[in-house]
Formats: structure tokens, C-alpha cells, sequence
């Protein structure tokens, strides 16, 4: 694909996410630390056993230094360093587009999610959807920090993560493409429960505080609601994300 950048080394902890790592991408793993004592829990056992496996030297590590090294994240007591793929750019998700013209295809695109923990939920509803992807502005938007990549329990190392400089060029190229853009917003004119979706659709949603900016809704072919109980306003980005893929997935499949 054009534009690709070189690996990026990024930590990866918890055990879910580094679990994945094993499965999906174990020749990557360049370092990793277990806590002093936690190689008595059978799960983080497996974990260095797997490790050394894979050719990758475990370290002890006394647990504030991980605590130190994650900057309090929730790292169970394993942290691993791995050359990450960065992310895609839009010259990369148009080839990604053409290569499966034919096929189902179903992205979700986030406008303005700045929270890393919303990214990575949003991520792992997406890979247990099945998604093609996952498209961010490059601009005002979480990226895939360690935070997130742990959030996302292994779905950064098994969904496309695309962050693009113009997002409104993107959409417009979806669109060109046949991918029907549809907005998630809580005026919208239709129900998403009685929504056809189709089955190369892309999913907006905007961010909790202010929705999906002008422009981008402009560029949206339908916007649709999920209906909530009288007096709640809006749902968490991830929740809500999580409900409009498994809605589209029930309509068009997996």
C-alpha cells in the first residue's frame, strides 16, 4: 500500500491484548516484563512460556516499575514492547476499498472521539463485527495509544485502523465507491432498528459532547437514531457504536 510508514515500537499490556499479540503477531514482540510473583497465576504462566517459545527473553520486574513504565495502566502484571503496524492513511484505505469491491463491507468511522478507552471499545466492537475497519480524523481524535490498544483486548492487532487528514474527502470517496454513509444522531429521521442497511455501509458517529461536525453529517446518504426511554439524551460513543454494528450485522451478516 502507498505511504506506508515503518513499524512503530509501542508497549502492549494486559493480559487479553498480549495474548493476541501472541497469536496474531508473536515474530513482533522485540521485549516483555513479568511482575515478580504473577508467573504463579496459570494465565500469565502460559504467557511466558509462550514467550520464550516465540524466542523473546521474559525479564522479572518488580511491579511499580511496570506501573511506572505503563504510567498506571492496568497492565496485570505483563507488559510487552512490539513493532506495531502504523496506521492506515487514506491512499491505503482506498486500495483496501478496491480490493473488495465485491465483498461485504462495513467501517466505522469516528468524528471526534477523543477518549482512548471509547476508541479501543469501539475497536473491539468493531472486530467482533467483523469490520473492514476503523477511520479517524489524523486531527482532534484518540489514536491507538497503549491505553487504547488494552481497551481493545486485541481487536488494534486484527482491525484496520485508518486516520485520515480530511475526513470529508473520505467519506466523499466511500460514497464514490458505492459505500452507503450512514450518521448516527439523536434527531435523526429514522429508527435504526427499521434502517435497510446495505451491504457496503459505513457507520458515523459523532462524538458524546457535540455529535458529528456539520460537514461531516452533510456528507452522511441517511442519518438514523437508536431509541432511548424518555429523559436519556445520548449513550456512550462505544455503546452506541457496539448497538449500530450488530444492528447493520444482523441486517446485511457477518
Amino acid at each position: 500500500m502507498a505511504g506506508r510508514k515503518a513499524h512503530n515500537r509501542e508497549l502492549v499490556y494486559g493480559i487479553n491484548p498480549v495474548f493476541s499479540a501472541l497469536e496474531t503477531s508473536p515474530d513482533k514482540i522485540t521485549s516483555a516484563w513479568i511482575a515478580k510473583g504473577r508467573v504463579e497465576d496459570r494465565r500469565v504462566a502460559r504467557i511466558a512460556e509462550e514467550l520464550e517459545t516465540a524466542g523473546v527473553r521474559v525479564q522479572q520486574a518488580l511491579p511499580h516499575f511496570l506501573d511506572e513504565k505503563t504510567e498506571g495502566g492496568v497492565h496485570q502484571g505483563v507488559v510487552i514492547e512490539m513493532l506495531c503496524e502504523p496506521p492506515l492513511n487514506e491512499h491505503d484505505l482506498e486500495d483496501l476499498v478496491e480490493s473488495h469491491k465485491a465483498d461485504r463491507q462495513l467501517y466505522l468511522i469516528l468524528d471526534g472521539v477523543t477518549d482512548p478507552h471509547n476508541l479501543g471499545a469501539c475497536i473491539r466492537s468493531a472486530w467482533a463485527a467483523g469490520a473492514s475497519a476503523v477511520i479517524v480524523p489524523r486531527d482532534r481524535s484518540a489514536s491507538l495509544t497503549p491505553v487504547a490498544r488494552k481497551t481493545a483486548a486485541g481487536g488494534a492487532q486484527n482491525v484496520p485502523f485508518v486516520e485520515v487528514t480530511n475526513l470529508a474527502r473520505t467519506l466523499d470517496m466511500l460514497r464514490d465507491h458505492e459505500i452507503e454513509v450512514v450518521g448516527l444522531a439523536g434527531e435523526g429521521s429514522s429508527d435504526i432498528f427499521d434502517y435497510k442497511f446495505k451491504k457496503q455501509t459505513a457507520i458515523v458517529m459523532g462524538s458524546e459532547e457535540s455529535g458529528m461536525r456539520r460537514l461531516t453529517r452533510e456528507k452522511c446518504d441517511a442519518i438514523v437514531k437508536i431509541p432511548m426511554a424518555k429523559g436519556v439524551e445520548s449513550l456512550n460513543v462505544s455503546v452506541a457504536a457496539g448497538i449500530s454494528l450488530f444492528e447493520c450485522v444482523r441486517v446485511i451478516g457477518l
